[in-house]
């Protein structure tokens, strides 16, 4: 049965359930099955160039009927050949991450289109309200990808935001199972932001040796890193322990953007290369254990949460 609140009818979808824009893994293929499938599937741009953007928003819109959204992290190059592709290809919902949200909001909003703004502390989920974001997403420490530095966990920043902003809050960072979603909402939230459950699904653009690593990987094998660039939690691997030994050693920022060098979460996420490449993902990859089709996965999200929400204690 589809769910109601303030952001299923914001976004027009049946669910509550978002799917994150992820570098290198969510494409067309993967935005257009979980909004096929009744949630909110989400383009990550921050790994493509702006005709690729194009690309995928045209061949997203032949796939699907239904809502679907470009997640733009502020702080990528080609910034506003990003934004007006968006603009152009008349995109309704857009997410933005990592950077001022003042910056696109209103001129957004003025083109019709639903803005969200991803945060990582109540103060910035104010400055978002304030900037006339529609939502916010309230993205916790345990997330993978770029993270705040605060290091707030989600259980801490969901409550906190909600005390603090009028407007919906989604929450993210940690959330793989129907009832993940469920504590979060009893939080404050009104939908969760998916992302690691994601990568680990058929659609995903990311590559198998990463998909696989991330079915391996135990709690403690994820770690915040790169701190003096842009916090972002990694898979451990060899790439990783050299980063890891340079921050230990107090190594300067500059020194640190010479170890990442370019191409770094390509080599790894999108070509494979487990060792050199640097592996973006959530903490909650310890609990996913299998490779399914997106509308599988929002099947399983949705029956664990109404099982969780009917039994909570169960």
């Amino acid at each position: 049965m589809p769910f109601t609140n303030r952001i299923t009818k914001l976004f027009e979808i049946d669910y509550p359930i978002i799917q994150a824009g992820m570098i290198w893994a969510s494409g067309w293929r993967l935005a257009s099955a979980v909004s096929n499938a009744g949630g909110l599937g989400l383009i990550g741009s921050g790994s493509m160039y702006p005709e690729v953007l194009r690309e995928h928003i045209q061949k997203c819109k032949v796939a699907t009927n239904k809502a679907f959204g470009v997640n733009v992290p502020l702080l990528y190059p080609d910034i506003n050949k990003h934004m007006q592709i968006i603009i152009d290809e008349a995109v309704k919902i857009v997410f933005t991450s990592a950077g001022n949200p003042k910056a696109w909001t209103t001129i957004l909003k003025d083109k019709g289109i639903k803005v969200v703004h991803v945060v990582s502390s109540s103060t910035f989920a104010k400055k978002a309200e304030d900037a006339g974001c529609d939502a916010v997403v309230a993205e916790g420490f345990e997330a993978g990808g770029h993270n705040g530095r605060e290091e707030t966990t989600t259980f801490v920043l969901v409550p906190a935001v909600k005390a603090t902003v009028q407007i919906p809050v989604i929450a993210a960072g940690g959330i793989a199972t129907g009832k993940q979603m469920l504590a979060a909402m009893i939080l404050g939230a009104e939908a969760a932001q998916i992302g690691t459950r994601f990568v680990c699904s058929n659609e995903a653009s990311s590559h198998s040796n990463f998909k696989k690593a991330v079915l391996e990987s135990k709690e403690g094998d994820t770690m915040l890193s790169l701190k003096k660039v842009v916090p972002v939690r990694l898979l451990k691997n060899h790439f990783f322990q050299i980063i890891n030994e340079a921050e230990k050693l107090g190594a300067s920022e500059e020194e640190m953007k010479q170890l990442l060098g370019r191409g770094r979460a390509k080599r790894g996420m999108f070509e494979g290369d487990m060792d050199e490449g640097e592996l973006e993902i959530g903490q909650v990859s310890a609990l996913v254990k299998n490779i399914l089709p997106a509308s599988e996965i929002m099947k399983q999200l949705w029956q664990e949460f109404t099982q969780a929400l009917s039994n909570p204690l169960g």
